[in-house]
């Protein structure tokens, strides 16, 4: 069933275009206020953030920071890179990745965040792939996937979780 439009006064000298019915306030606040995806207090910050600086771990042990985009949804966070780079390497070896949230050059500008990240495929690949389009339209919408085919390789998404603020 399909919700029913609102109707509203005319607009007038006197009303300026706003409902006077009381039932119809009420629940145009109520919409308003609907609890949407709860993000944990963590992640509080990366939902406007556009670039994180992610690091991972190598076999001797040492970080490497890469500046990566993100995006939030609910308790996840998504990122995205292609499949020669070498941080898909060392993700696959060590899962394990810090992060905190940095300009587009890759400065860090706050605290960091340890978490997990885990390969995504299918439907889940997908939705990642479209929160992160949503999110920076030009960038993923456009510039990424296409120079992903140009240099023949594939975009893989991976999802950021198990996030805390202390190792």
């Amino acid at each position: 069933m399909q919700p029913r439009a609102a109707v509203t006064a005319r607009p007038g000298p006197s009303s300026k275009g706003v409902s006077k019915n009381p039932q119809l306030i009420r629940k145009q606040v109520a919409t308003i206020n609907e609890p949407g995806p709860v993000v944990p207090t963590v992640l509080q910050p990366y939902v406007r953030q556009r670039t994180i600086l992610l690091h991972t771990r190598k076999r001797d042990g040492s970080w490497v920071p890469t500046p990566v985009s993100i995006a939030v949804r609910a308790d996840r966070a998504y990122i995205r890179t292609y499949a020669k780079a070498g941080k898909s390497k060392r993700l696959r070896n060590f899962p394990e990745v810090r992060f905190c949230p940095s300009t587009l050059r890759g400065k860090p500008t706050g605290a960091m965040v340890y978490a997990h990240a885990r390969l995504l495929a299918g439907d889940e690949a997908r939705l990642a792939a479209r929160l992160l389009s949503r999110k920076h339209p030009v960038l993923h919408g456009f510039a990424v996937p296409l120079a992903h085919r140009v240099m023949r390789t594939a975009t893989l998404h991976y999802q950021l979780s198990d996030f805390r603020a202390d190792p």
